[in-house]
Protein backbone atom coordinates (compact mmCIF):
# COMPACT_ATOMS: atom_id res chain seq x y z
CA UNK A 1 0.00 0.00 0.00
CA UNK A 2 1.28 3.41 -0.40
CA UNK A 3 1.64 5.63 2.37
CA UNK A 4 -1.26 8.10 2.90
CA UNK A 5 -1.36 11.42 0.71
CA UNK A 6 -2.89 14.32 1.31
CA UNK A 7 -5.93 15.68 -1.00
CA UNK A 8 -6.96 18.96 -1.15
CA UNK A 9 -9.53 21.31 -3.70
CA UNK A 10 -7.99 24.16 -5.13
CA UNK A 11 -9.60 27.26 -4.81
CA UNK A 12 -13.43 27.66 -5.13
CA UNK A 13 -16.08 30.26 -6.20
CA UNK A 14 -19.51 29.71 -4.45
CA UNK A 15 -22.98 30.68 -6.54
CA UNK A 16 -26.16 30.82 -4.54
CA UNK A 17 -30.09 31.28 -5.40
CA UNK A 18 -31.28 32.29 -9.05
CA UNK A 19 -27.55 33.09 -10.40
CA UNK A 20 -26.78 29.27 -9.51
CA UNK A 21 -29.99 27.86 -11.76
CA UNK A 22 -29.36 30.61 -14.43
CA UNK A 23 -25.62 29.53 -15.34
CA UNK A 24 -25.86 26.07 -14.73
CA UNK A 25 -28.68 25.97 -17.55
CA UNK A 26 -26.23 27.97 -19.82
CA UNK A 27 -23.93 25.83 -19.35
CA UNK A 28 -25.87 22.81 -20.28
CA UNK A 29 -26.06 24.20 -23.61
CA UNK A 30 -22.47 25.37 -24.11
CA UNK A 31 -21.53 21.47 -23.55
CA UNK A 32 -24.02 19.88 -25.80
CA UNK A 33 -26.80 18.57 -22.93
CA UNK A 34 -29.65 20.48 -24.73
CA UNK A 35 -29.09 19.89 -28.22
CA UNK A 36 -28.76 16.30 -27.24
CA UNK A 37 -32.22 16.73 -25.72
CA UNK A 38 -33.70 17.60 -28.37
CA UNK A 39 -32.63 15.75 -30.78
CA UNK A 40 -32.93 12.16 -28.40
CA UNK A 41 -35.04 10.46 -26.27
CA UNK A 42 -33.85 9.55 -22.72
CA UNK A 43 -30.51 9.72 -23.12
CA UNK A 44 -29.82 10.71 -19.05
CA UNK A 45 -27.65 7.92 -17.88
CA UNK A 46 -29.90 5.56 -17.08
CA UNK A 47 -28.56 2.36 -15.79
CA UNK A 48 -25.17 3.33 -15.02
CA UNK A 49 -23.58 3.32 -11.75
CA UNK A 50 -20.86 6.12 -10.67
CA UNK A 51 -19.01 7.38 -7.96
CA UNK A 52 -18.28 10.50 -6.39
CA UNK A 53 -14.94 10.55 -3.89
CA UNK A 54 -14.72 13.29 -1.58
CA UNK A 55 -12.06 14.97 0.46
CA UNK A 56 -13.39 16.03 3.89
CA UNK A 57 -13.77 20.34 4.11
CA UNK A 58 -12.24 19.48 7.83
CA UNK A 59 -9.11 18.01 9.44
CA UNK A 60 -11.50 15.16 10.63
CA UNK A 61 -12.36 13.49 7.45
CA UNK A 62 -16.07 14.02 8.30
CA UNK A 63 -17.23 16.55 6.18
CA UNK A 64 -17.64 15.02 2.62
CA UNK A 65 -21.15 13.71 2.22
CA UNK A 66 -23.58 14.16 -0.41
CA UNK A 67 -26.90 15.55 1.16
CA UNK A 68 -29.90 14.65 -0.62
CA UNK A 69 -32.02 16.76 1.40
CA UNK A 70 -29.92 19.38 1.34
CA UNK A 71 -32.37 22.67 0.70
CA UNK A 72 -29.53 25.11 -0.32
CA UNK A 73 -28.44 22.46 -3.12
CA UNK A 74 -31.76 20.49 -4.08
CA UNK A 75 -30.57 17.33 -6.26
CA UNK A 76 -34.13 15.98 -6.75
CA UNK A 77 -32.87 12.73 -6.02
CA UNK A 78 -33.77 10.22 -3.71
CA UNK A 79 -31.98 8.86 -0.04
CA UNK A 80 -31.93 5.65 -2.13
CA UNK A 81 -29.88 6.12 -4.62
CA UNK A 82 -27.27 6.53 -2.07
CA UNK A 83 -24.44 4.26 -0.46
CA UNK A 84 -21.70 6.13 1.52
CA UNK A 85 -18.43 4.98 2.30
CA UNK A 86 -14.80 5.62 4.61
CA UNK A 87 -12.96 4.07 6.64
CA UNK A 88 -15.63 3.70 9.69
CA UNK A 89 -17.88 1.54 7.58
CA UNK A 90 -20.48 2.02 4.73
CA UNK A 91 -24.37 2.71 5.10
CA UNK A 92 -27.16 2.95 2.85
CA UNK A 93 -28.79 5.79 4.67
CA UNK A 94 -28.84 9.48 5.22
CA UNK A 95 -28.08 11.15 7.29
CA UNK A 96 -25.39 8.81 9.42
CA UNK A 97 -22.78 8.72 11.73
CA UNK A 98 -19.68 8.17 8.70
CA UNK A 99 -19.94 11.97 8.06
CA UNK A 100 -21.50 15.14 7.79
CA UNK A 101 -22.93 17.12 4.81
CA UNK A 102 -19.97 19.24 2.15
CA UNK A 103 -21.39 21.64 0.26
CA UNK A 104 -18.85 20.73 -2.11
CA UNK A 105 -19.78 17.67 -2.45
CA UNK A 106 -23.53 18.63 -3.08
CA UNK A 107 -22.71 21.06 -5.37
CA UNK A 108 -20.15 18.50 -7.31
CA UNK A 109 -23.91 16.41 -7.81
CA UNK A 110 -25.46 18.81 -9.08
CA UNK A 111 -23.98 19.49 -12.04
CA UNK A 112 -23.18 15.43 -12.13
CA UNK A 113 -26.34 14.20 -11.70
CA UNK A 114 -28.62 16.78 -9.80
CA UNK A 115 -32.39 17.45 -11.32
CA UNK A 116 -32.58 19.80 -13.91
CA UNK A 117 -29.46 21.03 -14.15
CA UNK A 118 -26.65 17.81 -14.29
CA UNK A 119 -25.99 16.09 -17.32
CA UNK A 120 -26.84 12.81 -16.11
CA UNK A 121 -30.19 12.57 -14.26
CA UNK A 122 -31.01 9.38 -13.70
CA UNK A 123 -28.19 7.27 -12.55
CA UNK A 124 -29.29 4.38 -11.52
CA UNK A 125 -26.20 4.58 -7.90
CA UNK A 126 -24.33 6.91 -6.49
CA UNK A 127 -21.22 5.25 -4.29
CA UNK A 128 -20.27 8.40 -1.84
CA UNK A 129 -16.53 7.73 -0.31
CA UNK A 130 -14.72 9.68 1.69
CA UNK A 131 -11.39 10.30 -0.83
CA UNK A 132 -8.72 9.42 1.49
CA UNK A 133 -10.23 5.89 2.43
CA UNK A 134 -10.93 5.63 -1.36
CA UNK A 135 -7.13 5.67 -2.55
CA UNK A 136 -5.58 4.26 0.07
CA UNK A 137 -8.10 1.09 0.39
CA UNK A 138 -9.09 0.74 -2.93
CA UNK A 139 -7.13 2.41 -5.14
CA UNK A 140 -3.57 2.01 -3.93
CA UNK A 141 -3.64 -1.78 -2.69
CA UNK A 142 -2.11 -4.97 -4.42
CA UNK A 143 -5.19 -6.20 -4.77
CA UNK A 144 -7.75 -3.57 -5.44
CA UNK A 145 -11.50 -4.97 -5.32
CA UNK A 146 -13.68 -3.73 -8.02
CA UNK A 147 -16.38 -0.74 -7.00
CA UNK A 148 -18.09 -1.57 -10.02
CA UNK A 149 -18.94 2.12 -10.91
CA UNK A 150 -17.81 2.40 -14.80
CA UNK A 151 -17.42 6.15 -14.13
CA UNK A 152 -15.64 7.74 -10.73
CA UNK A 153 -15.90 11.73 -10.33
CA UNK A 154 -12.89 13.17 -8.67
CA UNK A 155 -12.96 16.69 -7.90
CA UNK A 156 -9.82 17.11 -5.38
CA UNK A 157 -6.18 17.09 -5.97
CA UNK A 158 -3.15 15.46 -4.10
CA UNK A 159 -0.79 17.69 -2.51
CA UNK A 160 2.09 16.61 -0.11
CA UNK A 161 4.74 18.74 1.88
CA UNK A 162 6.29 20.45 -0.48
CA UNK A 163 4.63 23.66 -0.59
CA UNK A 164 1.40 22.48 -0.54
CA UNK A 165 2.99 20.54 -4.32
CA UNK A 166 3.07 17.36 -5.62
CA UNK A 167 6.59 15.29 -6.71
CA UNK A 168 7.62 13.54 -9.67
CA UNK A 169 7.62 10.58 -7.51
CA UNK A 170 4.26 11.17 -5.51
CA UNK A 171 2.39 11.89 -9.14
CA UNK A 172 3.90 8.34 -10.48
CA UNK A 173 3.04 6.55 -7.60
CA UNK A 174 -0.03 8.06 -7.61
CA UNK A 175 -0.66 7.98 -11.36
CA UNK A 176 0.61 4.13 -11.73
CA UNK A 177 -2.43 3.10 -8.89
CA UNK A 178 -4.79 4.39 -10.75
CA UNK A 179 -3.77 3.28 -14.04
CA UNK A 180 -3.46 0.07 -12.90
CA UNK A 181 -7.17 0.11 -11.69
CA UNK A 182 -8.25 1.31 -14.60
CA UNK A 183 -6.79 -1.24 -16.55
CA UNK A 184 -7.97 -3.90 -14.79
CA UNK A 185 -11.69 -2.66 -13.84
CA UNK A 186 -12.15 -0.63 -17.25
CA UNK A 187 -13.01 2.29 -14.77
CA UNK A 188 -12.99 5.80 -16.11
CA UNK A 189 -11.82 8.27 -14.20
CA UNK A 190 -12.70 11.80 -14.87
CA UNK A 191 -10.52 14.38 -12.42
CA UNK A 192 -9.89 17.95 -11.77
CA UNK A 193 -6.48 20.01 -13.17
CA UNK A 194 -6.86 22.04 -10.18
CA UNK A 195 -7.17 25.94 -10.27
CA UNK A 196 -3.81 26.92 -10.83
CA UNK A 197 -2.12 27.08 -7.80
CA UNK A 198 0.25 25.43 -8.38
CA UNK A 199 -0.23 26.09 -12.00
CA UNK A 200 0.91 22.95 -13.62
CA UNK A 201 -1.58 19.64 -12.91
CA UNK A 202 -1.56 17.90 -10.42
CA UNK A 203 -2.52 14.21 -9.79
CA UNK A 204 -5.10 12.31 -10.08
CA UNK A 205 -5.65 14.03 -13.36
CA UNK A 206 -1.85 13.30 -14.34
CA UNK A 207 -3.16 9.46 -14.71
CA UNK A 208 -3.04 8.03 -18.46
CA UNK A 209 -6.25 6.00 -18.14
CA UNK A 210 -8.57 8.70 -16.88
CA UNK A 211 -9.06 12.28 -18.12
CA UNK A 212 -7.56 15.61 -16.64
CA UNK A 213 -10.47 18.19 -16.69
CA UNK A 214 -9.47 22.04 -16.88
CA UNK A 215 -12.34 25.11 -16.60
CA UNK A 216 -13.16 26.91 -19.83
CA UNK A 217 -14.81 30.02 -17.94
CA UNK A 218 -13.19 32.97 -19.46
CA UNK A 219 -11.20 34.53 -16.04
CA UNK A 220 -10.57 31.36 -14.16
CA UNK A 221 -7.57 30.49 -14.04
CA UNK A 222 -7.16 26.50 -14.43
CA UNK A 223 -3.83 24.29 -14.08
CA UNK A 224 -1.78 23.62 -17.40
CA UNK A 225 0.33 21.26 -18.68
CA UNK A 226 2.29 19.50 -19.86
CA UNK A 227 3.02 17.05 -16.66
CA UNK A 228 5.80 17.39 -14.05
CA UNK A 229 7.10 13.88 -15.23
CA UNK A 230 7.40 13.51 -18.62
CA UNK A 231 5.80 16.47 -20.24
CA UNK A 232 2.44 14.96 -20.83
CA UNK A 233 -0.17 16.71 -22.82
CA UNK A 234 -3.03 17.23 -19.67
CA UNK A 235 -5.65 18.16 -18.86
CA UNK A 236 -7.66 16.12 -21.53
CA UNK A 237 -10.64 18.40 -21.96
CA UNK A 238 -12.04 21.75 -20.26
CA UNK A 239 -15.48 22.62 -19.23
CA UNK A 240 -17.44 25.19 -18.05
CA UNK A 241 -18.26 25.71 -14.03
CA UNK A 242 -15.91 28.26 -12.73
CA UNK A 243 -13.57 25.85 -10.72
CA UNK A 244 -12.14 22.37 -12.00
CA UNK A 245 -14.02 20.76 -8.95
CA UNK A 246 -17.52 21.49 -10.64
CA UNK A 247 -16.17 21.30 -14.90
CA UNK A 248 -15.32 17.77 -13.88
CA UNK A 249 -18.64 16.77 -13.16
CA UNK A 250 -19.84 18.20 -16.72
CA UNK A 251 -17.21 15.33 -17.99
CA UNK A 252 -18.48 12.52 -15.93
CA UNK A 253 -21.72 12.76 -16.75
CA UNK A 254 -21.07 13.07 -20.41
CA UNK A 255 -19.22 9.83 -20.13
CA UNK A 256 -22.01 7.98 -18.23
CA UNK A 257 -24.84 9.27 -21.13
CA UNK A 258 -22.19 7.81 -23.80
CA UNK A 259 -22.22 5.06 -21.61
CA UNK A 260 -25.78 4.62 -21.72
CA UNK A 261 -26.23 4.74 -25.35
CA UNK A 262 -23.81 2.49 -26.14
CA UNK A 263 -25.31 -0.16 -23.75
CA UNK A 264 -28.90 0.37 -25.46
CA UNK A 265 -27.13 0.01 -29.22
CA UNK A 266 -28.01 3.94 -30.30
CA UNK A 267 -23.36 3.33 -31.65
CA UNK A 268 -23.88 -0.40 -32.79
CA UNK A 269 -24.66 -3.84 -31.92
CA UNK A 270 -21.13 -3.82 -30.54
CA UNK A 271 -21.84 -2.70 -27.31
CA UNK A 272 -18.80 -3.80 -25.14
CA UNK A 273 -16.83 -1.91 -27.42
CA UNK A 274 -19.05 0.97 -27.71
CA UNK A 275 -19.18 1.29 -23.96
CA UNK A 276 -15.39 0.99 -23.04
CA UNK A 277 -13.65 3.68 -21.27
CA UNK A 278 -11.63 3.75 -24.64
CA UNK A 279 -14.07 4.68 -26.66
CA UNK A 280 -15.94 6.73 -24.29
CA UNK A 281 -12.61 8.84 -23.92
CA UNK A 282 -11.60 9.02 -27.57
CA UNK A 283 -15.43 10.47 -28.19
CA UNK A 284 -15.63 12.85 -25.74
CA UNK A 285 -11.91 14.08 -26.97
CA UNK A 286 -12.94 14.09 -30.70
CA UNK A 287 -16.69 15.84 -30.00
CA UNK A 288 -14.84 18.57 -28.52
CA UNK A 289 -14.99 22.27 -29.75
CA UNK A 290 -11.43 24.42 -30.28
CA UNK A 291 -11.42 27.60 -28.22
CA UNK A 292 -10.44 30.41 -30.86
CA UNK A 293 -6.76 30.24 -30.43
CA UNK A 294 -6.33 26.35 -29.53
CA UNK A 295 -3.15 24.88 -31.20
CA UNK A 296 -0.72 21.78 -31.41
CA UNK A 297 1.64 20.00 -33.12
CA UNK A 298 2.61 16.63 -34.26
CA UNK A 299 4.70 15.83 -30.62
CA UNK A 300 2.33 17.93 -28.52
CA UNK A 301 -1.40 16.38 -29.77
CA UNK A 302 -3.42 18.29 -27.33
CA UNK A 303 -3.02 21.94 -26.45
CA UNK A 304 -1.51 22.33 -22.87
CA UNK A 305 -4.73 24.71 -21.28
CA UNK A 306 -7.66 23.30 -23.54
CA UNK A 307 -6.72 19.96 -23.89
CA UNK A 308 -8.98 18.83 -27.11
CA UNK A 309 -11.26 21.78 -26.04
CA UNK A 310 -14.52 22.07 -24.44
CA UNK A 311 -16.83 19.42 -23.88
CA UNK A 312 -19.66 19.13 -26.31
CA UNK A 313 -21.39 15.66 -25.71
CA UNK A 314 -23.85 15.97 -28.56
CA UNK A 315 -21.12 15.95 -31.14
CA UNK A 316 -19.95 12.99 -28.86
CA UNK A 317 -23.15 11.78 -29.10
CA UNK A 318 -23.31 11.84 -33.08
CA UNK A 319 -20.15 10.27 -33.76
CA UNK A 320 -21.42 7.49 -31.24
CA UNK A 321 -24.11 7.27 -33.62
CA UNK A 322 -22.42 7.42 -36.71
CA UNK A 323 -21.60 3.56 -35.82
CA UNK A 324 -18.34 1.13 -35.59
CA UNK A 325 -16.19 1.04 -38.38
CA UNK A 326 -13.29 -1.22 -38.82
CA UNK A 327 -9.98 -0.62 -40.97
CA UNK A 328 -9.87 -1.39 -44.29
CA UNK A 329 -6.67 -3.05 -44.50
CA UNK A 330 -3.43 -3.71 -42.07
CA UNK A 331 0.38 -3.70 -43.02
CA UNK A 332 3.39 -3.41 -42.04
CA UNK A 333 6.72 -1.81 -42.72
CA UNK A 334 10.38 -2.05 -41.50
CA UNK A 335 10.37 -0.20 -38.10
CA UNK A 336 10.66 3.25 -39.08
CA UNK A 337 10.42 3.26 -42.77
CA UNK A 338 7.54 5.55 -44.90
CA UNK A 339 4.31 4.24 -45.40
CA UNK A 340 2.76 5.39 -47.89
CA UNK A 341 -0.97 5.05 -48.75
CA UNK A 342 -1.81 1.29 -50.56
CA UNK A 343 -3.73 2.08 -52.97
CA UNK A 344 -6.63 -0.20 -51.72
CA UNK A 345 -10.07 0.58 -53.21
CA UNK A 346 -12.15 -0.03 -49.90
CA UNK A 347 -13.57 2.63 -48.18
CA UNK A 348 -15.21 3.64 -44.44
CA UNK A 349 -18.69 4.11 -45.51
CA UNK A 350 -19.06 7.21 -43.53
CA UNK A 351 -17.55 10.33 -42.54
CA UNK A 352 -18.17 10.62 -38.76
CA UNK A 353 -18.33 6.94 -36.34
CA UNK A 354 -15.53 5.08 -34.30
CA UNK A 355 -13.40 1.75 -34.22
CA UNK A 356 -12.31 -0.22 -31.32
CA UNK A 357 -9.32 -2.84 -32.46
CA UNK A 358 -5.74 -4.23 -31.83
CA UNK A 359 -2.99 -3.69 -33.94
CA UNK A 360 0.40 -5.52 -33.54
CA UNK A 361 3.93 -4.98 -34.47
CA UNK A 362 6.83 -7.73 -34.69
CA UNK A 363 10.20 -7.62 -33.12
CA UNK A 364 13.02 -8.37 -35.16
CA UNK A 365 15.34 -10.88 -34.93
CA UNK A 366 18.01 -12.80 -36.67
CA UNK A 367 18.24 -11.05 -40.08
CA UNK A 368 14.44 -10.49 -39.86
CA UNK A 369 14.35 -6.25 -39.43
CA UNK A 370 11.23 -5.02 -36.78
CA UNK A 371 7.91 -4.27 -38.02
CA UNK A 372 5.74 -1.13 -37.56
CA UNK A 373 2.03 -2.30 -37.75
CA UNK A 374 -0.38 -0.09 -40.27
CA UNK A 375 -4.38 0.08 -39.60
CA UNK A 376 -5.55 1.88 -42.69
CA UNK A 377 -9.03 3.46 -42.63
CA UNK A 378 -9.55 5.31 -46.23
CA UNK A 379 -12.30 7.86 -46.28
CA UNK A 380 -13.74 9.48 -49.78
CA UNK A 381 -14.19 13.21 -48.46
CA UNK A 382 -16.61 14.98 -50.88
CA UNK A 383 -20.34 16.55 -50.68
CA UNK A 384 -20.70 16.89 -54.10
CA UNK A 385 -20.30 20.70 -53.79
CA UNK A 386 -17.03 22.34 -55.48
CA UNK A 387 -14.46 23.49 -53.30
CA UNK A 388 -16.40 22.98 -50.15
CA UNK A 389 -13.58 22.43 -47.47
CA UNK A 390 -13.93 20.19 -44.93
CA UNK A 391 -12.72 19.66 -41.25
CA UNK A 392 -11.50 16.64 -40.10
CA UNK A 393 -11.00 15.76 -36.31
CA UNK A 394 -9.37 12.51 -34.84
CA UNK A 395 -8.75 10.91 -31.52
CA UNK A 396 -6.81 7.94 -30.98
CA UNK A 397 -6.96 6.58 -27.11
CA UNK A 398 -5.04 3.84 -25.84
CA UNK A 399 -4.50 2.63 -22.03
CA UNK A 400 -0.78 2.10 -20.07
CA UNK A 401 -1.44 -1.28 -19.27
CA UNK A 402 -1.55 -2.81 -15.69
CA UNK A 403 1.94 -3.00 -13.84
CA UNK A 404 3.75 -1.43 -16.65
CA UNK A 405 6.10 1.78 -16.46
CA UNK A 406 5.72 2.46 -20.01
CA UNK A 407 2.89 2.76 -23.07
CA UNK A 408 3.46 1.50 -26.69
CA UNK A 409 3.60 3.48 -28.94
CA UNK A 410 1.03 4.29 -31.10
CA UNK A 411 0.94 7.24 -34.15
CA UNK A 412 -1.90 9.05 -35.89
CA UNK A 413 -1.14 10.06 -39.54
CA UNK A 414 -3.37 11.19 -42.32
CA UNK A 415 -2.42 11.07 -45.79
CA UNK A 416 -3.91 12.70 -49.25
CA UNK A 417 -4.18 9.25 -51.14
CA UNK A 418 -3.89 10.79 -54.73
CA UNK A 419 -0.38 12.66 -53.92
CA UNK A 420 0.47 10.31 -51.30
CA UNK A 421 1.54 13.45 -49.33
CA UNK A 422 1.51 13.34 -45.49
CA UNK A 423 -1.37 16.30 -44.08
CA UNK A 424 -0.82 15.82 -40.64
CA UNK A 425 0.03 13.76 -38.12
CA UNK A 426 0.09 13.05 -34.16
CA UNK A 427 3.35 11.41 -33.15
CA UNK A 428 3.81 11.90 -29.09
CA UNK A 429 5.90 9.42 -27.58
CA UNK A 430 4.49 10.02 -24.21
CA UNK A 431 1.15 10.43 -24.61
CA UNK A 432 -1.31 7.54 -24.80
CA UNK A 433 -3.78 9.87 -26.88
CA UNK A 434 -2.69 11.05 -30.53
CA UNK A 435 -5.50 14.06 -31.96
CA UNK A 436 -5.41 15.17 -35.43
CA UNK A 437 -7.50 18.48 -36.49
CA UNK A 438 -7.54 20.14 -39.72
CA UNK A 439 -10.00 22.79 -40.16
CA UNK A 440 -9.64 23.54 -43.68
CA UNK A 441 -9.00 19.93 -45.58
CA UNK A 442 -9.98 19.85 -49.17
CA UNK A 443 -12.05 17.41 -50.58
CA UNK A 444 -10.40 14.22 -51.68
CA UNK A 445 -9.73 10.46 -50.92
CA UNK A 446 -7.92 10.15 -47.77
CA UNK A 447 -5.88 7.75 -45.98
CA UNK A 448 -6.29 7.62 -42.01
CA UNK A 449 -3.51 5.41 -40.74
CA UNK A 450 -2.67 4.01 -36.96
CA UNK A 451 0.83 3.01 -36.62
CA UNK A 452 2.24 0.95 -34.02
CA UNK A 453 6.01 1.20 -33.57
CA UNK A 454 8.17 -1.62 -33.09
CA UNK A 455 10.27 0.08 -30.96
CA UNK A 456 9.82 0.27 -27.23
CA UNK A 457 6.98 -1.38 -27.55
CA UNK A 458 5.59 -3.00 -23.96
CA UNK A 459 3.42 -5.71 -25.42
CA UNK A 460 1.33 -6.83 -28.00
CA UNK A 461 -0.89 -6.54 -29.58
CA UNK A 462 -2.50 -3.49 -27.92
CA UNK A 463 -6.40 -2.48 -28.13
CA UNK A 464 -7.43 1.19 -29.15
CA UNK A 465 -10.01 3.23 -29.24
CA UNK A 466 -10.66 5.83 -32.65
CA UNK A 467 -12.83 8.63 -33.09
CA UNK A 468 -13.38 10.79 -36.36
CA UNK A 469 -15.35 13.27 -37.96
CA UNK A 470 -14.99 15.16 -41.32
CA UNK A 471 -17.76 17.65 -42.12
CA UNK A 472 -18.39 20.72 -44.47
CA UNK A 473 -21.49 22.52 -42.73
CA UNK A 474 -23.42 25.37 -44.88
CA UNK A 475 -25.59 28.14 -44.48
CA UNK A 476 -28.68 27.84 -46.48
CA UNK A 477 -30.84 31.79 -46.90
CA UNK A 478 -33.94 31.45 -48.16
CA UNK A 479 -37.17 34.23 -48.19
CA UNK A 480 -39.94 33.51 -45.56
CA UNK A 481 -42.65 36.34 -46.89
CA UNK A 482 -40.99 39.30 -46.30
CA UNK A 483 -38.49 37.98 -43.90
CA UNK A 484 -35.21 35.79 -44.48
CA UNK A 485 -34.75 32.44 -42.99
CA UNK A 486 -30.98 31.45 -42.11
CA UNK A 487 -30.97 27.60 -41.20
CA UNK A 488 -27.47 25.02 -40.86
CA UNK A 489 -27.62 21.27 -39.79
CA UNK A 490 -27.57 20.71 -35.50
CA UNK A 491 -24.53 18.77 -36.04
CA UNK A 492 -21.72 19.71 -35.85
CA UNK A 493 -22.86 21.93 -33.13
CA UNK A 494 -20.84 24.99 -31.83
CA UNK A 495 -21.45 27.41 -34.48
CA UNK A 496 -23.16 30.86 -34.33
CA UNK A 497 -24.19 32.52 -37.03
CA UNK A 498 -22.25 36.19 -37.86
CA UNK A 499 -23.38 38.84 -39.62
CA UNK A 500 -22.05 42.55 -41.46
CA UNK A 501 -24.01 45.27 -43.12
CA UNK A 502 -21.33 44.90 -46.13
CA UNK A 503 -18.00 43.50 -46.88
CA UNK A 504 -15.63 46.59 -47.03
CA UNK A 505 -14.61 48.79 -43.93
CA UNK A 506 -15.80 49.82 -40.69
CA UNK A 507 -18.30 47.07 -40.77
CA UNK A 508 -17.46 43.85 -39.01
CA UNK A 509 -18.32 40.50 -37.99
CA UNK A 510 -20.97 39.84 -35.42
CA UNK A 511 -23.55 38.35 -33.68
CA UNK A 512 -25.34 41.96 -32.99
CA UNK A 513 -29.39 41.33 -33.68
CA UNK A 514 -29.17 37.91 -34.62
CA UNK A 515 -31.49 36.33 -32.47
CA UNK A 516 -31.12 32.30 -30.80
CA UNK A 517 -31.78 29.58 -33.24
CA UNK A 518 -34.57 27.17 -33.08
CA UNK A 519 -33.98 23.59 -33.10
CA UNK A 520 -36.81 22.19 -35.87
CA UNK A 521 -35.79 18.70 -37.92
CA UNK A 522 -32.22 18.40 -37.06
CA UNK A 523 -31.97 21.96 -38.07
CA UNK A 524 -30.96 25.44 -36.46
CA UNK A 525 -33.42 27.72 -37.76
CA UNK A 526 -33.57 31.40 -37.63
CA UNK A 527 -35.75 33.90 -38.99
CA UNK A 528 -34.84 37.56 -39.19
CA UNK A 529 -37.14 40.78 -39.87
CA UNK A 530 -37.28 42.70 -42.75
CA UNK A 531 -35.72 45.93 -40.63
CA UNK A 532 -32.57 43.89 -40.07
CA UNK A 533 -29.87 45.81 -41.68
CA UNK A 534 -27.67 43.28 -42.08
CA UNK A 535 -26.74 41.32 -45.81
CA UNK A 536 -24.04 39.55 -45.40
CA UNK A 537 -23.70 35.84 -42.89
CA UNK A 538 -21.65 33.29 -42.30
CA UNK A 539 -21.15 30.40 -39.50
CA UNK A 540 -18.02 30.31 -37.08
CA UNK A 541 -17.16 27.83 -34.80
CA UNK A 542 -15.65 28.72 -32.45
Amino acid sequence: MNPPLKLTRAPIFIFIGMVVMGVRASNLDTIGVTALRAATTNVNGAGIYVAQPEASLTTDLLTWEVNPTNENYVLNQPTSLFAYYSSSGSTNSYPNTLGTDSWHADYVALNFYGLPGGVATNVAHVDNYEADYFYNSIIAVTLPANINDPVVNQSFIFTETNGGQSTVSDQQSIDSAYDNYAAEYSTLFCSGAGNGSPLYVNPPATCYNGIGVGVSDAGTNSSVGPTIDNGRCKPDIIAPGGATSFSTPYISGAAAVLMQAGLRGDGGSDTNSAVDMRTVKALLLNGAIKPADWTNNAPSPLDYRYGAGVLNVFNSYEQLSGGEHPFIISTSVTSGDPHPPTGNSGTISALSGWDFNTISSGAGFFLNPAQDGVNHYYFDVTNGSNNAAFTATITLVWNRQQNQTNINNLSLFLYDVLSSNLVAASTSVVDNVQHIFVPQLPQGRYDLQVLKSAANSVSDPETYALAFEFFSLALSISPSGTDTALSWSVYPAGFVVEARTNLTSPSVWSTNNIPSPVLTNNQNYILLNATNANEFFRLRRP
